[in-house]
């Protein structure tokens, strides 16, 4: 059976392949193709659409296609349902809903950078998710400080970076926001932004909040898209689903959200105030 999807995945358009081949349609034939090209490929090819505003596999309310499959389907699997709320905050920008939700982020925007070709992202995220499935299920218990030893260190290191607080601002901060006010329409990561800075990717990472409003770089980073969407509404020829893409979100149901959590309501009803102004 064939599946199609939008190009360019990170996260959900990964990681329902993976649920897809593994619980599904182990057959399965995985088809990226452009965002306006979906449904009409779909058709051609007699294939089904997921992940995309409009079709049934697809985001509703909090919850990522990952989820509806899991609900449509009724995969009980218990490892794949620890992994769910994972996925479900890594697609979202929502990291508060697991620990290991940015840690995926990070792996899978790393893992899209160094590969163009969406159906060999596909194999290597393949990878990635039999990992976590495999964590899921044997090693949810495991933690890399076993030894009380590495727990006193850890300790001792966390006051030590408290101990430095409130010395004056490093010059990287401000080039920091230019570049990221620079690129907001852009995918973004801390590790390519480390290496334009020529900053060490951990300390970079750790330092952030710090310097910018006591926001993670997830949170500054759609506070900026926020900002660029609102300069966007103003202009009529753009739909909200134009804006959402190119504000970087990965759907407008993820886009409507975030906004109303900034702005306190929808973008419709922002904008139609917006433009009679």
């Amino acid at each position: 059976m064939k599946w199609i999807t939008r190009e360019h995945p990170k996260i959900d358009r990964i990681a329902c392949p993976w649920l897809i081949r593994r619980f599904i349609d182990p057959a399965a034939e995985i088809i990226y193709v452009p965002f306006d090209q979906v449904l009409s490929q779909a058709a051609a090819q007699d294939a089904t659409p997921f992940d995309i505003p409009g079709v049934e596999l697809t985001h509703y309310g909090d919850e990522c296609t990952f989820d509806y499959l899991i609900k449509k389907y009724a995969i009980t699997d218990a490892a794949v349902l620890s992994m769910a709320p994972i996925v479900r905050g890594a697609d979202t920008d929502r990291h508060d809903m697991a620990p290991q939700s940015a840690g995926l982020w990070a792996i899978s925007a790393g893992l899209a950078h160094n590969f163009t070709n969406d159906l060999e992202l596909l194999e290597q995220g393949m990878v990635i998710y039999d990992a976590l499935y495999s964590w899921a299920s044997h090693l949810q218990q495991e933690k890399h400080t076993q030894q009380p030893f590495e727990q006193q260190l850890l300790a001792v290191l966390n006051e030590a970076l408290k101990s430095g607080r409130g010395r004056r601002m490093p010059a990287w901060v401000q080039e920091l926001k230019n570049i990221i006010q620079d690129h907001i329409d852009t995918s973004l990561t801390l590790k390519e932004l480390s290496q334009d800075l020529d900053i060490n990717p951990s300390y970079l990472s750790r330092e952030f909040s710090k310097h910018f409003d006591n926001l993670s770089f997830g949170e500054y980073l759609r506070k900026q898209r926020i900002e660029k969407a609102v300069e966007l509404m103003r202009n009529p020829a753009h739909s909200l689903t134009e804006i959402a893409y190119l504000t970087g979100f990965s759907d407008q149901s993820h886009f409507s959200r975030i906004f109303r959590q900034h702005m306190g309501e929808s973008p419709s009803d922002y904008r139609r105030k917006l433009l009679k102004k």
